[in-house]
């Protein structure tokens, strides 16, 4: 069976779309716009790997933007699209795929369908195109006057372009320096033979801020079915001189009990998340008496949780953890705290909650006997 990857093209500046970080980077609710790219990728069967190609300067952006994903190493871009391909290609010649999808991170909203339509033109020819045609009038300004331009025969091209992957390696090969606007007309000076299979007006690409406000209503449009979980966790306290909330290290005179590190607060919101989508708890996908999760770090049932989400096409639109406990006091973490988990959960960090309360000395807690955590997850899902 042919083995395919998708190759995102993520080196760019994007400097038209304003905006103090590189567009592909900024957010669409809540979730960078990379990631949106990178999620319509694994979502499709027909892909085999996924990699990113990025600027150097770009890395700890990116390093965040795809928190919790299970990728191989992203490539190093060059000073142009062109070049970035070129060396994103290079870094694929020890897996040898058979077939490369090239894609623009800032289109977004690529679909499955319009993957598989790529992937299955390619059976019939060494290169593809998803093409739409053009709908608006459109004129020529000469002077003070607008020349109608005919519209016959014109079509807005898209990513991601499909190719067998040592004919456009080829071609980057061969024509290197010598400039083209995008993967499929190198492909044709090397002669290729080009399909064409039909685009997505929602496969629009992100290029000026009102490109990024219709995208924001997008964004959200399709993701109406708002779900909400709860999550509730207990750890005593045991000997030790630390404790780990809400996936930071606090040093106390105390340790927490549990089968992994006991963070109550991971816990908690690993319940809620899984709630939210009917997903059981964590006990079901995390049993206590399996010795693997022996000591595990908690976060890693906060990435799969999050990752189940993300599997149905959902959006964690807010979470929401309260700690319960005397001692030790959470205030002077509370900022680290919500840090972590939005970078455990690649949200923005306004979407992440922290809160701390006591029992008045009443109960276990108020005995300083242990530590609770109650949590609340609003997940948006299509519906």
């Amino acid at each position: 069976m042919a083995e395919t990857v998708a190759l995102i093209v993520a080196a760019g500046r994007g400097e038209r779309a304003g905006g103090a970080i590189p567009k592909q980077y900024r957010k669409l609710a809540g979730k960078p716009v990379l990631r949106w790219a990178i999620e319509a990728f694994e979502r499709c069967t027909a892909i085999d790997n996924v990699r990113v190609v990025i600027q150097p300067a770009d890395e700890a952006l990116y390093r965040t933007a795809i928190a919790g994903l299970r990728l191989r190493p992203f490539i190093l871009g060059g000073a142009t699209r062109q070049e970035s391909v070129r060396r994103g290609l290079e870094a694929l010649v020890a897996r040898t795929p058979d077939h490369v999808l090239i894609h623009d991170a800032a289109r977004p909203f690529v679909s499955t369908a319009l993957v598989e339509r790529v992937i299955g033109g390619l059976d019939n020819a060494e290169g593809v195109l998803p093409v739409l045609p053009v709908a608006d009038t459109l004129r020529r300004k000469e002077g003070a006057k607008f020349e109608i331009v005919p519209r016959d025969g014109l079509w807005r091209a898209q990513t991601p372009q499909g190719f067998h992957f040592d004919k456009i390696l080829a071609a980057h090969r061969k024509f290197v320096g010598e400039p083209a606007t995008d993967d499929i007309q190198l492909a044709e000076r090397l002669g290729l033979s080009i399909a064409s299979v039909t685009g997505e007006e929602t496969n629009f690409k992100l290029t000026t801020e009102n490109d990024f406000l219709l995208a924001e209503r997008l964004a959200g449009s399709g993701l109406s079915d708002v779900r909400t979980g709860t999550g509730f966790d207990v750890h005593r306290f045991a000997p030790g001189d630390h404790v780990w909330l809400c996936g930071v290290k606090i040093r106390h005179d105390f340790g927490l009990e549990g089968h992994s590190d006991a963070d109550a607060g991971l816990h908690a919101l690993t319940d809620a998340i899984l709630g939210a989508i009917g997903a059981g708890d964590i006990g079901v996908h995390f049993p206590p008496t399996d010795e693997r999760w022996k000591g595990a770090p908690s976060h890693r049932f906060l990435e799969y949780a999050a990752k189940l989400v993300r599997e149905i096409g959902g959006v964690i639109s807010h979470v929401d953890v309260t700690l319960i406990c005397e001692r030790p006091k959470i205030m002077p973490y509370r900022q680290d705290m919500r840090a972590r988990m939005a970078e455990i959960l690649g949200i923005d960090i306004m979407r992440v909650s922290v809160k701390a309360t006591t029992t008045e000395g009443l109960g276990f807690t108020g005995r300083r006997e242990g530590i609770a955590a109650q949590a609340v997850a609003t997940i948006r899902l299509p519906t």
